[in-house]
């Protein structure tokens, strides 16, 4: 009698999540995998599982890491001292050939490893394989606490997207093959480029012209005034509740990032806990999602 009550509650929850399924079947879902969502091992293994699974269900899903708890661990292993301006770190031509180490070789083989051994082909790219991204190095301006003006900070080999090519993105897809990218790109000028990992995925998303970009932190999603997560956005509700002061701190560039997807082409937008087991499949195959949706 367990075993049929066992197969009667599975058979309910397939039919619940087949509908999702089918909405999802042929489109792209681009996934932007955190570097703090990264640390356990349990739960990279269910991320791999739910990419996979993706695939399976004829789902065209891309993977975009970060990874910057990983660089700073290994720019402390090798004695290079970090830099900061303006709260954000400076990437000079020693930090920018660590970041390449370990973005597009240990944590990008890592994790294409994780889905192969959940039997699919995932494949390990940057921006730098077939001229997908081009960059260019990234301006930011911080007021002077000084003179309480604004100035521009030298972040050295700090990029942001230009240019995206989806012609190895196509080509990939119809192989049946999962690209896992990592953020990495050169610039016209010769030099290789770090870019910030939301930034990137957003870039790739909205060249694809993506079903959804799925953003997996360490948060549930956005919260309101009280507290309490909120399920669906609209962008313009999203930039009131920027101008309001309900959104603060690191979640604003994560909202606006969010909002330049959706402007870019993507359909919907979701920031969501990359710490809760499998929750990819929670927010694509469940009624009630897990995160916060913005949409147009």
């Amino acid at each position: 009698m367990a075993d049929i009550e066992s197969f009667s509650r599975d058979a309910a929850v397939l039919s619940q999540a087949l509908p999702y399924m089918q909405r999802y079947e042929g489109k792209t879902v681009v996934v932007k995998y955190g570097g703090h969502a990264m640390g356990d091992i349990a739960l990279g293994r269910a991320f791999a599982r739910d990419i996979a699974l993706l695939k399976q269900s004829k789902v065209n899903p891309i993977v975009v890491h970060g990874g910057g708890p990983q660089i700073a661990n290994m720019l402390k292993k090798l004695g290079i001292e970090s830099r900061f301006e303006g709260g954000l770190r400076v990437t000079d031509q020693r930090t920018m050939e660590v970041v390449e180490m370990v973005l597009a070789g240990s944590i990008n083989k890592e994790i294409v490893a994780l889905i192969n051994a959940e039997g699919e082909w995932a494949i390990g790219l940057c921006g730098k394989d077939g001229n997908m991204v081009f960059a260019k190095k990234a301006h930011k301006m911080v007021r002077d606490p000084g003179s309480s003006e604004d100035r521009e900070l030298d972040l050295g080999f700090v990029g942001e997207p230009v240019e995206v090519d989806r012609t190895l993105l196509d080509l990939l897809a119809r192989s049946e093959m999962i690209p896992v990218i990592a953020p990495v790109a050169p610039g016209r000028d010769g030099h290789t480029y770090n870019i910030n990992a939301d930034i990137f995925a957003g870039a790739i998303a909205g060249s694809l012209g993506a079903k959804r970009l799925l953003f997996l932190t360490d948060v549930d999603g956005v919260l309101d005034a009280d507290k309490k997560l909120i399920p669906e956005l609209s962008m313009r509700e999203a930039r009131q509740m920027i101008a309001d002061g309900i959104i603060t701190g690191g979640m604003i560039p994560k909202v606006e990032t969010c909002l330049e997807a959706l402007e870019s082409g993507v359909e919907g937008v979701v920031i969501l806990n990359g710490k809760t087991p499998h929750v990819v499949l929670v927010e694509l195959f469940t009624e009630h999602g897990a995160g916060t949706l913005i949409v147009r």
